[in-house]
């Protein structure tokens, strides 16, 4: 790439010669409103931060509105600045200034894009007939969320419903630790967990509830076969667990054994436990 005159960048998409966004342009100053929940919901974007998860987005078509980078990190990854160009995709150099400002972490990798929502309808990501399913009944933290999201498509799960009073999974914490996933399968918001739950069950997935009080074995549920079909998971959040309801209208509350000493998992480790053991049984 040639270099630019003295103060300027050279604008990728266009070739013309312009400054470097700073944290005062406006379309910067746009962007950085996506770290708030209501801005993602009023515009249906959000942001994904560093390389990998641009990396991601970019390969599901037209998800991606505008790539922001530092001169440094562009220079870096040139691949994913030619691949954002090829799509018509607005590459925007900016100053670190003006990245920090775009992302959440001590030490940003340079690159953030913007990007349109991704939550299909539950009726929409039934029609793929997945045969594993996670379920994140009141979830809040969003640290958590995304790590099961990102071991859901690790386990080759078809989609993650956020239930109920869910966190947003285009909180930034929830897109960083999805590690890209987020991009992979099928997410689906959903207001009522009940609802949910009447809808897979009718789709032919059987419903199992992990609860450390469960009077089924994850063991024994694999051993007996049970684990064999179709299976959706509903997993509640780490401080209160699943609503009562919700894990009485499963067809089976399941435990995840203890062997040791520690009084339990959290909540990703258990999610992990039963979405490879259903992946596991699949195979």
């Amino acid at each position: 790439m040639s270099a630019p005159p003295s103060g300027g960048r050279l604008n990728r998409a266009g070739g013309a010669h312009t400054m470097a966004f700073t944290p005062r342009t406006p379309r910067v100053v746009a962007a950085r409103r996506l770290q708030r929940r209501r801005d993602r919901d009023a515009t249906g974007q959000f942001l994904a931060e560093g390389p990998q998860a641009v990396r991601e987005a970019l390969a599901r078509p037209e998800v991606v509105t505008e790539l922001f980078g530092t001169t440094a990190a562009l220079d870096r990854h040139p691949d994913l600045a030619a691949t954002a160009a090829r799509a018509d995709v607005p590459v925007s150099e900016v100053t670190d200034e003006a990245l920090a400002a775009l992302t959440e972490t001590v030490a940003p990798q340079g690159l953030v894009a913007v990007c349109r929502h991704l939550d299909v309808s539950l009726e929409q990501a039934l029609a793929g007939a997945p045969r594993l399913v996670a379920v994140l009944a009141e979830i809040r933290d969003p640290g958590n969320a995304g790590t099961v999201l990102r071991t859901a498509d690790a386990a080759g799960a078809g989609a993650v419903v956020f239930a109920g009073e869910a966190v947003d999974p285009y909180n930034g914490k929830c897109v960083r630790a999805s590690a890209g996933s987020l991009f992979h399968l099928d997410v689906v918001r959903a207001a009522d967990p009940a609802q949910v739950v009447d809808a897979l069950r009718a789709a032919g997935l059987s419903i199992f509830a992990t609860t450390g009080y469960g009077d089924s074995d994850l063991d024994d549920m694999t051993d007996y076969g049970r684990l064999v079909g179709p299976t959706a998971w509903l997993f509640g959040s780490e401080a209160h667990g699943l609503p009562e309801e919700l894990a009485s209208a499963a067809d089976a509350r399941v435990r995840v054994p203890l062997y040791g000493r520690a009084e339990s998992l959290n909540l990703a480790a258990a999610a992990a436990v039963c979405l490879y053991a259903s992946a596991r049984a699949q195979r």
